[in-house]
């Protein structure tokens, strides 16, 4: 019986362990059920019955060859933060991916709002999702405080060390950080901290696998991104029973709702000092925290993603009238 073959287009693989790599090969082992899947970080030429490409700028290159090569083939453009909430103002190249895409992937529930209007008819929500863990007891001794994330101005770890400073003397609150620093000088000012300040431990890159276990192990999870897509991590500690502490930006709240309790402003440092010592001194917050992300927990399931991705991918399949075209 004859597949058709899809092509999966990411910046990066395997090796860079990042929210790109992990939601391509999510898609690609949710796909091969149907379809022959190739994964590749950049497309020259191949037989392909669509292109699913991640982020707008960075695979601009693939994209263009693309549609250069099958002017009526399908093609599925996943828009990541850096795309939504800066490149697609500014960069040609993003644009053009844009306008040639077919169906447009969102990763958060209030993304499509940053899309020009002309554009979000052809815009699709589809939440990511990972495995669910068991909600582990936790020691009352002390607060576990955790943030994940690659050190680069995007994930502004500066506003975490800033927090971090102000809880110098909370020997019951505890800070770990993990994330290579992909900007030197961010890895500096980590290990500095680390250096000074006991309660504060920067672990740097750790596997996915050990990731996933702090996220279980933690009391909280702080998030404060600028801009975001979709964080993966933010929908790991959903899954895990643990609350989050996250920048007010759409690609949080898109995750966590718009009622959700635990933000604050971007770059707030002090209040983000303040929520964790009312995670520690309030019994109340937590509790409170960890229904709300139980109430979001189903819209992270394997099952409502691949339910949702095969349905956009058979819809495209089916296709007869193209995009735009150039």
């Amino acid at each position: 019986m004859h597949r058709e073959s899809i092509v999966i287009v990411t910046p990066a693989l395997q090796d860079a362990n990042n929210g790109n790599w992990q939601t391509a090969r999510r898609w690609a082992a949710m796909l091969r059920s149907a379809y022959s899947i190739r994964l590749t970080s950049q497309w020259a030429a191949g037989d392909e019955a669509l292109m699913i490409a991640l982020h707008a700028r960075r695979s601009a290159p693939s994209v263009a060859a693309w549609r250069a090569a099958y002017p009526q083939r399908p093609l599925l453009l996943t828009l990541t933060g850096t795309d939504l909430y800066r490149d697609i103002d500014a960069d040609a190249s993003a644009q053009h991916s844009l306008q040639v895409a077919d169906f447009l992937v969102v990763l958060n529930a209030l993304g499509a709002d940053r899309l020009p209007q002309a554009l979000r008819s052809k815009c699709r929500v589809l939440l990511q999702s990972c495995t669910s863990r068991r909600t582990l007891p936790k020691t009352r001794e002390h607060l576990r405080v955790l943030s994940v994330g690659h050190l680069r101005d995007e994930k502004d770890p500066r506003t975490y060390l800033r927090a971090a400073r102000r809880l110098a003397n909370r020997a019951d609150i505890r800070l770990d950080h993990i994330g290579a620093a992909l900007d030197p000088e961010l890895g500096v000012e980590a290990s500095a901290l680390a250096a000074a300040q006991s309660n504060y431990r920067w672990h740097g890159a750790l596997s996915h696998a050990a990731t996933r276990r702090r996220i279980q192990s933690a009391h909280v999870l702080v998030h404060p991104s600028r801009m975001e897509g979709g964080a993966h991590v933010v929908i790991e500690a959903i899954r895990s029973g643990t609350p989050v502490l996250a920048s007010r930006i759409d690609g949080n709240v898109g995750l966590l709702g718009e009622d959700y309790s635990g933000t604050f402003a971007v770059g707030d440092d002090a209040a983000l000092a303040t929520l964790l010592q009312q995670a520690r001194d309030d019994p109340d917050m937590l509790d409170r925290l960890k229904r709300q992300i139980a109430h979001r927990a189903p819209l992270f399931s394997a099952e409502a993603e691949s339910s949702s991705l095969h349905s956009l991918v058979a819809a495209l399949m089916a296709r007869q009238t193209p995009g735009i075209r150039r």
